[in-house]
């Protein structure tokens, strides 16, 4: 299990959902999102620190170090990102 800081504050717990994304709907946490497949990148968050792994690769632009795509990826350990 990861757990993932929202915002600075908002803590949930990554138990192994199919994504990140699905992970965030699931704790009611708002998303942005269109495609659902890495395509569009309307789901692109800052990410500050922590790992993913992506489970598809993206095709739409994003820099790895900085944004993921939640709705193609999973928590590879505890992560920190902003929705903001």
């Amino acid at each position: 299990m990861s757990k993932i800081t929202i915002n600075s504050q908002t803590v949930i717990t990554y138990t192994g959902q199919k994504s990140l994304l699905e992970c965030m709907e699931e704790n009611g946490l708002p998303a942005e999102y269109n495609c659902r497949q890495g395509f569009c990148g309307v789901c692109r968050t800052k990410k500050f620190s922590g790992e993913v792994k992506y489970v598809v690769d993206p095709l739409a632009f994003y820099d790895e170090q900085e944004e993921i795509l939640p709705c193609v990826c999973i928590p590879t350990s505890d992560i920190e990102i902003g929705t903001d």
